[in-house]
């Protein structure tokens, strides 16, 4: 007997979370575009973009402009408050320690992220992020991770 299933099967769904790290993505191409670190963040707000940032460190000669805190810092603004417990973070790379600190302040309750950052990423140094924040790695990856790569081996 042969049973036959009619419904459609999607082999490739796009998560919520892919189409954010996409937005993310767009901002991290418009660092590339001005010789920044290609790092773009989104914040989002029951379904609404409330903050962006890439990274301008260069741009601003500040060490301390990397795109979550461009991203964090508009959010604030749009909130009209310090804390950020009902958003999400979407950022190309893992946040590096003193963006995991400033999360941390902003009691986020989920950070997505795509390329690991095995050098400098928060997750190599313990619990930095606010014990209710839900962390999701590894959305896009590859897709992150080319882009950082291809940026720092054209700059050797």
């Amino acid at each position: 007997m042969k049973i036959y299933n009619f419904e459609t099967v999607d082999d490739d769904p796009i998560t919520t979370d892919e189409v954010y790290m996409r937005e993310a993505l767009k901002l991290a191409r418009k660092a590339l575009e001005e010789d920044e670190v290609p790092i773009g963040a989104i914040i989002v707000s029951q379904g609404k973009i409330i903050g962006k940032g890439y990274n301008l460190t260069e741009r601003l000669n500040d060490v301390t402009a990397h795109a979550e805190m461009q991203a964090f810092t508009a959010a604030s603004n749009y909130m009209g408050g310090k804390y950020l417990k009902d958003c999400t973070l979407y950022v190309t790379v893992e946040p590096c320690v003193m963006c995991a600190g400033a999360s941390y302040w902003t009691q986020i309750a989920k950070i997505v992220y795509g390329a690991i950052d095995e050098k400098r990423g928060a997750s190599r140094y313990g619990k930095l992020y606010h014990p209710k924040t839900r962390v999701v790695p590894g959305v896009l990856a590859v897709e992150c991770s080319d882009l950082i790569k291809s940026f720092f081996r054209n700059k050797r």
